[in-house]
């Protein structure tokens, strides 16, 4: 008996110690019982108190104890009636083992007086434990070579029950190869074994299962089984094999390096090293693919290695080998078929091509103006691509010819002077996920063709241009505008002369328009000159364009009065007396200007010298005073002055002779001048006045209708300008005399000359102070054009 002593007893423990083996000694007897072990808590056991002969008084905690050799209280005693029972769960296996006989031992003391007493109780067996192999298989090694008759050593089953519970016997499952045995040794000792009835051959089955059962001999009876595993080894005869010969797989394009495509699996029936499998690419693999693809050798994964890209291959097919590791190895071949699905990786690809540059702008409908191609290397719906255009509200539209084909036709009528070019952007989109597009930029630009005449800036103009300019002279421009471009809108001019031969008067310089007066122009012989001048441009057809330009020629005080009457050779005759106002005679003068250039005026040379004065306007000459006969006898002769109201101012002289004679002189001159007669005639004086009464009158009676119609014309003044312009030319104008006049263009013809050449048709009346223009169309001091004159000439 081995007592562990630990450091926390007490000596008083000791001291207990040697008292119980004292007692021990003086004891005088020992109780054996049993018990089955796994009894339930309660079981009797024995009357510990009568077979001990104790009191149950004596039973009781101060005087009664029991002490068990371990840790475990197996049983207690029943302090009322002396009773021993099973306290706690007993497992002979565990407190025992195999040994044959089991038992717990208990030490009864008792005081007063000191007494111990020794109980024995054994714990017998019960078939509580199945016989237990040490694993669930057993792998057993065979050469296929072994022999009939061979014995193979396999561990047997333990069964921790004794006796008859534990005896074990063994039964092997049917099989025509194998059986068991037990082999008694030399010792007594039993081993079982596996026996080989049937030689084996691995190619056959190269592993064979047998399930092998162990069962006790106890009531009930427990068994267990075990797997044998007997495993066949034979040579190098059989090469790996994969379970499919073709393997078709699926990978995405542009998979990231190390994505796993697929794992081969190659079996080798062989055993050991035979069977052993490194996994390679065939060497008919070309280098492109190694370079993308890669597979493990050991557990032959097959992973991306480099970018794989469906526009470039939309498919691999690999050759792979599977080689043991035998003495003399062996292969076997597989084919991988990877399909490469596309993704939307690429942009469509626009290719633009223009037919007309530029796109004539009377272009049909239809007509095509460039061709567009669209190509996406990807498939299915990422390589569908569709097109459009922007802005969508121009002159064209893109027509779908064949797929990804489009025409970008005329879609409405073209004008370039409108719009001379068109910036177009084509956008072609794919249907994949995400949307990939791409655009390209076109400026369509419209050519012209010549659709515009030539156009003048009004429709007729009006040029004054002052006579007696110089050859040559340049006296207005004519422009014209053609919105066409290039040779459509070079424009040149000429003058017209289907209804006047101009090419003596005026000619127009055909690139800069501008009008020359070929030689000096006579107001006193043409007055107007009105012409059309075109334009045409030089496109194909050319096209063109008039205007009709008046020229007015403004009068310039060129001529001098021309004096006609009485002379000098022929003296005037007046008889004395002579009262005073009374008219001798009158000055008759011409000036072939007009207006204020051929308003004359009268006045003596001399005018202090004697009794004589001419009218400041009519140029008649009369008395001043009265002349009596003592006047009579003398002679003299009087110089008039004749000037016009031209710049500068032209002048004539006319010289009148005066006789005075008495009566029988008178006489004599009556008969020598029978046309003088009558100037002296009262009666034909008394006509003369009354006439100029009437004519005065006339002509005032002209003028407040002119004042009224000019009134009426101030209050709407008209809108064209004073210069040149289209219209009539209007205009009231003052005197230096203050007199109006009313002005109406009137024009001639070239052969306006032939009139009479005494007379004048038109009156020309200027101011001094309103501005009028010079030959080249710059402001001059004109006011007036044109006016309808009447003239009158005393009798």
């Amino acid at each position: 008996m081995v007592i562990v002593l630990q450091d926390s007893l007490m000596t008083g423990q000791l001291l207990q110690l040697i008292l119980l083996h004292t007692a021990w000694e003086m004891g005088s007897g020992q109780l054996h019982y049993s018990v089955l072990e796994e009894s339930q808590h309660g079981t009797f056991v024995g009357r510990i108190a009568q077979d001990l002969g104790l009191e149950v008084n004596e039973l009781m905690p101060q005087t009664f104890r029991m002490e068990s050799h371990g840790d475990e209280d197996y049983f207690k005693v029943n302090e009322q009636n002396g009773i021993l029972f099973v306290n706690s769960r007993i497992d002979r296996e565990q407190l025992c083992a195999k040994s044959p006989v089991c038992s717990v031992h208990l030490e009864v003391i008792v005081d007063k007086p000191l007494r111990v007493f020794h109980v024995e109780v054994e714990i017998a067996d019960i078939n509580d434990n199945a016989p237990i192999f040490s694993a669930r298989e057993q792998n057993i090694t065979i050469l296929e070579s072994r022999v009939q008759g061979s014995h193979f050593p396999i561990k047997d089953a333990l069964d921790a029950d004794i006796g008859m519970n534990g005896q074990v016997t063994y039964k092997l499952t049917p099989s025509e190869h194998f059986s068991v045995e037990e082999i008694t040794n030399y010792e007594q000792s039993k081993s079982l074994v596996l026996v080989l009835n049937k030689p084996l051959d691995r190619e056959v089955c190269p592993e064979h299962h047998v399930l092998l059962t162990a069962t006790d001999g106890g009531q009930p009876a427990f068994s267990s089984t075990v797997l044998l595993v007997v495993t066949v080894v034979d040579v190098n005869d059989n090469a790996p094999v994969f379970n499919q010969s073709v393997y078709k797989v699926q990978l995405m394009e542009n998979s990231p390096i190390g994505t796993l495509i697929i794992k081969l699996e190659a079996k080798d029936i062989d055993d050991g090293i035979n069977k052993e499998i490194a996994y390679s690419f065939s060497n008919l693999v070309i280098p492109s693919i190694k370079e993308k693809f890669r597979i493990d050798p050991e557990n032959g994964e097959v992973r991306v290695k480099g970018n794989v890209d469906f526009e470039e291959n939309t498919a691999y097919d690999i050759q792979v080998e599977a080689t043991d590791k035998g003495a003399y190895p062996l292969s076997g071949h597989c084919r991988i078929f990877i399909a490469v699905l596309d993704v939307n990786d690429n942009t469509p690809e626009m290719s633009l091509k223009s037919l007309l540059v530029p796109v004539q702008e009377d272009s049909a409908l239809g007509t095509v103006v460039a061709l567009i191609s669209l190509t996406d290397k990807d498939s299915g719906a990422n390589g569908q691509v569709n097109c459009s255009m922007s802005p969508a509200r121009i002159p064209f539209k893109l027509v779908s010819t064949f797929k990804n084909y489009y025409s970008l036709v005329v879609a409405e009528p073209l004008d370039r002077e409108q719009e001379a070019e068109y910036k177009l952007v084509v956008i072609a989109e794919d249907q994949g996920t995400p949307t990939l597009s791409a655009s390209s930029s076109l400026v369509v630009s419209i050519g012209d063709v010549n659709d515009n005449v030539p156009t003048f800036a009004q429709p007729f103009y009006t040029v004054f241009v002052k006579e007696n300019n110089p050859p040559g002279a340049h006296i207005f421009t004519v422009s014209a505008s053609d919105p066409d471009v290039a040779e459509n809108a070079l424009v040149s001019y000429w003058l017209d002369e289907k209804l006047w031969p101009l090419s003596s008067y005026i000619s127009v310089h055909s690139e800069s328009g501008k009008l020359y007066a070929l030689q000096p122009l006579d107001y006193e012989e043409l007055k107007l000159l009105e012409f059309q001048v075109r334009a045409k441009d030089t496109g194909l057809p050319s096209l063109c364009g008039n205007v009709t330009v008046q020229v007015f020629v403004v009068d310039e005080n060129d001529n001098a009065p021309a004096v006609s009457g009485p002379s000098q050779d022929t003296p005037i005759m007046l008889k004395v007396p002579v009262a005073a106002g009374h008219v001798v005679g009158k000055i008759h003068a011409l000036d072939a200007d007009s207006g204020y250039n051929a308003w004359l005026r009268y006045e003596l040379h001399d005018a202090a010298s004697g009794p004589w004065r001419v009218g400041l306007y009519s140029g008649e000459i009369s008395t001043t005073r009265r002349l009596d006969e003592a006047d009579g006898g003398s002679s003299e002769n009087l110089v008039v002055l004749v000037k016009d109201h031209g710049k500068p101012v032209l002048s004539a002289t006319a010289t009148l002779s005066l006789s005075l004679v008495v009566s029988a002189q008178a006489i004599q001159a009556d008969a020598l001048l029978p046309g003088m007669r009558g100037s002296s005639n009262p009666v034909v004086n008394s006509v003369n006045i009354y006439l100029i009464i009437a004519i005065c009158s006339v002509s005032s009676l002209f003028l407040l209708v002119i004042i009224v119609y000019v009134a009426l014309r101030c209050q709407n003044p008209p809108k064209e300008a004073v210069i040149y312009g289209p219209g009539t030319a209007t205009l009231v104008c003052t005197s230096e005399a203050g007199s109006w006049s009313y002005s109406q263009r009137q024009s001639c013809n070239l052969g306006g000359a032939a009139g009479e050449a005494g007379m004048k048709s038109d009156l020309m009346v200027f101011s001094p102070n309103i501005p009028v223009f010079s030959e080249n169309g710059k402001p001059l001091d004109l006011l007036c054009a044109t006016v309808s004159e009447f003239s009158f000439q005393l009798v």
